[in-house]
């Protein structure tokens, strides 16, 4: 049977952030339209932030659509700065960027590493970009190099993946849009004003200096304000001790309830070669979003066993863990005392108290110098690193790690 296209591709999307998006060529619009590309409606873009800013309920669709606007700016901005960029090249990084999160599985990175260990959304993304390509007869090559960086023209993949990209750009403008955080606004207009290419790099013109100074101070806001909010890290700490506690049943053979496409990466471990070989693993994947953990987690609510029916019941109920964010390691006597209390109070094993005190560590960096550095244009025609050329002291310290220790315990043990 004979599949007649739709007569106009040239859809408008109006986008709360940016205004009108044009959707470019055919081919683009065939991308959106496709089953991988369409999950993304039903990812959201910042996993359980929703539960501190009510606001934060925009998808890994919304942020990959602005993504894709601000690459066409970009393109058009070297452009008219003299830089010869091909119509199939322009389609290429498009599509590249378009793509670039196609990999993300449900509340994002929060549960990146407990549904496939050893495995990286970026990975998947780039698995999914094959696939397609398979689908597309080819038209993916250029767009698959440049993501990947081996793509004869190195600038390009900077547009996608860098310090100063497209996906940054747009995230730190959306997530301060619907969490209402104005510290992550940034001129993302100025920057891609400024941009320009030198020996293949992205650089920045010298007066957009200060763009770029507002554009890493923001991102490190964000991370303190919004993505390593106390409250954000109890809810994603919940959700994932609760997929870990659900597998761990699964795996000694408890009754469990899932979704079909929960349940192929719940009740059998996949190493990391299964997955990136057999085909199966990846399809199974492509069919996982929010949806398929929410509905698990209302059901795990009245679960017979205690830990996990607490766990799920806290999450529903917003009952979050206690989070202590210290800059030294907490009190290893306090947290065996709060072990013990919730082995007394709930009744249960030392490692089922697990699941209900621990700690861990949480880091912050907004800038890795060094690590395709963001290069400032100077007026003589010179390079120089954006630490180098500010007059920001403060933009030294933004390039240093900055570590803390994180405690969580459930908040009625210290009642």
């Amino acid at each position: 049977m004979q599949i007649i296209p739709p007569l106009n591709k040239k859809k408008i999307i109006n986008d709360p952030v940016y205004g009108f998006i044009s959707i470019p060529t055919e081919l683009i619009f065939d991308l959106i339209e496709h089953r991988y590309f369409q999950r993304l409606r039903y990812i959201k873009q910042l996993g359980m932030t929703h539960l501190v800013y009510p606001g934060a309920l925009h998808t890994r669709f919304h942020h990959a659509l602005g993504a894709m606007y601000l690459m066409g700016m970009a393109i058009e901005t070297l452009r008219n700065k003299g830089h010869q960029i091909s119509h199939e090249e322009e389609e290429a990084v498009i599509v590249a960027i378009l793509l670039h999160d196609v990999g993300h599985g449900p509340f994002s990175h929060a549960l990146e590493e407990t549904i496939v260990e050893g495995i990286s959304h970026e990975d998947i993304s780039s698995m999914l970009m094959e696939r397609l390509n398979e689908q597309f007869d080819g038209k993916l090559t250029m767009a698959i190099d440049i993501f990947n960086g081996t793509y004869k023209r190195e600038f390009l993949h900077q547009l996608v993946s860098s310090q100063l990209d497209m996906d940054r750009m747009d995230y730190l403008n959306r997530d301060s849009f619907f969490t209402g955080v104005s510290e992550g606004v940034i001129s993302s207009d100025r920057i891609i004003k400024m941009l320009n290419v030198k020996d293949d790099h992205i650089v920045v013109e010298e007066k957009g200096i200060y763009s770029v100074e507002k554009f890493l101070i923001a991102r490190r806001l964000m991370y303190w304000q919004v993505y390593l909010h106390k409250t954000v890290i109890a809810a994603e700490q919940l959700l994932v001790k609760a997929l870990k506690r659900s597998r761990e049943l699964a795996l000694a053979g408890e009754p469990i309830f899932t979704t079909p496409a929960l349940s192929h990466f719940l009740k059998k471990p996949i190493s990391r070669d299964a997955f990136m070989k057999e085909d199966h693993h990846l399809e199974a994947f492509a069919s996982l979003d929010d949806t398929d953990i929410m509905a698990a987690v209302k059901v795990w609510a009245n679960h017979d066993d205690f830990v996990l029916n607490k766990l799920c019941r806290d999450l529903v109920q917003r009952n979050l863990y206690k989070v202590d964010i210290t800059n030294e390691a907490p009190d290893k006597q306090f947290i065996a005392d709060l072990t013990n209390k919730a082995m007394e109070e709930y009744g249960i094993t030392e490692h089922e108290a697990s699941y209900f005190v621990f700690d861990d560590t949480i880091r912050n960096k907004a800038y890795k110098s060094g690590d395709g550095n963001i290069g400032i244009l100077m007026k003589n025609g010179t390079i120089k690193d954006i630490t180098a050329a500010s007059d920001n002291s403060n933009l030294e310290a933004l390039a240093k790690t900055v570590k803390k220790y994180i405690l969580c315990y459930k908040k009625e043990l210290i009642n």
